[in-house]
């Protein structure tokens, strides 16, 4: 296990460098970020003499090594626009994106479940079919027009739920503050059930789908056969026997589904102005705010990598037969 850690380090320091080096040079091929710092009337030797003060005058490469030396100390830079320290920004807004992530992918995974073992031990039915047509329809339809037709329906007209804004949960905890964190919990529930519907249904039909396609292989198998002779109870059968060897791909795909769901915040934090990391991308990206947009991807890449190495520890509690070696 621990060769296996180690290794599995080392894979995520080049992951990371990998990253790092095409945000880098993508958002700097967009254009010269200087005039983000100076007014629209700058003479020439005051754009000049800006560019050197922020060493924008300097080499892509040598750019580069200095970036990969404060990101060494988590200095990724100032912001552009508000001055403050990148790093700063995007750890103030990430328990906003995190809570909407969190709720999307319990939606979607506590569904999914019971909604694929159902699809699944009714295969050929007409309750098959119209799971397995819900599930093509989620996934067909946008995260964007989702979002706007529940702000529309079940917001402006029937006004049930509220369609902007946030009530915190992780940042109380954080703070130790245990008592803000309960009471705000109702609320927070309310303000995250559009958005977090609106992420998570595509997720929810594709493990869904999953979930009946790993039951169905599961089911065909000698060991469930034999179960049923014994006379075992059908709930046992499909819950201890089938179930279970049925979630090693179902896994699989959550520790990818948590990634999935990071980068798809950015529309859902916007259509429903949801004051998390997505959001901050998404201005920062329209302002060239290089700094934040660069701290945005290292957080959401360390998160992505750092989940699926937990994929593949769980995967040893699952089946004893694989082996972390």
């Amino acid at each position: 296990m621990t060769t296996y850690l180690v290794r599995r380090l080392l894979q995520t320091i080049v992951v990371i460098f990998g990253v790092t080096i095409l945000s880098f040079f993508a958002l700097h091929l967009a254009g010269d970020p200087t005039y983000l710092y100076v007014s629209e009337r700058a003479t020439d030797e005051e754009v000049a003499e800006t560019r050197a003060k922020l060493g924008f005058d300097k080499p892509l490469h040598e750019q580069y090594f200095s970036y990969v030396v404060g990101l060494a100390t988590l200095d990724l830079g100032n912001s552009l626009r508000s001055r403050t320290p990148a790093f700063e920004l995007v750890m103030e807004r990430m328990p906003a994106t995190l809570e909407l992530t969190i709720f999307a992918i319990l939606f979607a995974t506590l569904l999914a479940i019971p909604i694929g073992i159902l699809s699944a031990t009714r295969r050929g039915t007409p309750l098959d079919g119209g799971i397995m047509l819900f599930a093509m329809f989620g996934q067909s339809m946008p995260s964007f027009w989702l979002g706007i037709m529940l702000i529309l329906v079940v917001g402006l007209w029937l006004r049930w739920l509220p369609i902007s804004g946030q009530v915190p949960i992780i940042q109380p905890l954080l703070d130790g503050d245990f008592q803000t964190a309960i009471t705000n919990f109702p609320d927070a529930i309310r303000h995250l059930i559009l958005p977090g519907i609106t992420l998570g249904v595509f997720s929810l039909a594709r493990n869904a789908r999953l979930v009946r396609s790993s039951m169905l292989e599961v089911l065909n198998q000698d060991y469930v056969t034999t179960a049923k002779a014994k006379g075992l109870a059908r709930h046992t059968v499909i819950m201890r026997h089938a179930f279970r060897n049925s979630l090693i791909p179902f896994v699989t795909i959550i520790g990818l589904e948590f990634g999935f769901l990071l980068s798809g915040v950015v529309v859902t934090e916007t259509v429903f102005s949801w004051p998390g990391v997505g959001r901050l991308v998404f201005n920062a990206i329209n302002q060239r705010d290089i700094p934040v947009v660069q701290a945005a991807v290292v957080m959401f890449s360390l998160l992505f990598v750092l989940l699926n190495l937990i994929v593949d520890v769980v995967y040893t509690r699952l089946d004893p037969r694989i082996r972390l070696s």
